[in-house]
């Protein structure tokens, strides 16, 4: 049963997520291009005014780009969740809601912030392999006790200060 329409649906995940309507067509652009699917602002627009619905091509991409169900989006009485259906080319995009959040948030900076932000990431990124680097370096060389000899306590005391250097 249809209790509601797409404009009513995307003004409930619009104020529940904090969008605006740039911020869902930025989140559709990935599967726009895709599924070779053209939107633009003036679509998002008219679905939110409800001046218009979207055809089935854009309501399958905003239902993937909002992980909503599309027969909730067009405001059908069912889950909004999306059931998750086995497609070939799901793995090309995989779009978690923190990464929906960042690209979000991205896009609302000036191109000097945007560029901070990429050079911030590709340092956090090469730290993040030197450490693991050391990490490995670290779990190749760790000692152990010898066995075939008795350990004194002076000897345990050497060893301690060399491997805390």
């Amino acid at each position: 049963m249809k209790n509601e329409n797409t404009a009513i649906r995307l003004k409930k995940i619009m104020e529940d997520k904090n969008l605006r309507q740039t911020d869902i067509l930025n989140l559709a652009i990935p599967f726009c291009n895709m599924y070779n699917v053209k939107m633009n602002k003036s679509d998002i627009s008219q679905y939110c005014a409800g001046k218009t619905e979207p055809n089935q091509k854009k309501l399958f991409v905003l239902g993937k780009a909002l992980n909503v169900s599309e027969a909730w989006l067009m405001g059908f009485d069912v889950p909004m969740e999306r059931v998750q259906t086995p497609d070939s080319s799901e793995h090309k995009v995989s779009v978690l809601s923190s990464d929906n959040e960042l690209f979000i948030n991205y896009n609302k900076l000036n191109s000097a912030n945007k560029r901070k932000v990429l050079d911030y990431s590709k340092n956090l990124y090469q730290i993040q392999l030197m450490e693991e680097e050391n990490n490995r370096h670290l779990l190749t060389n760790a000692a152990h006790e010898r066995t075939d000899i008795e350990v004194t306590d002076e000897m345990r005391e050497y060893d301690n200060a060399f491997f805390d250097e």
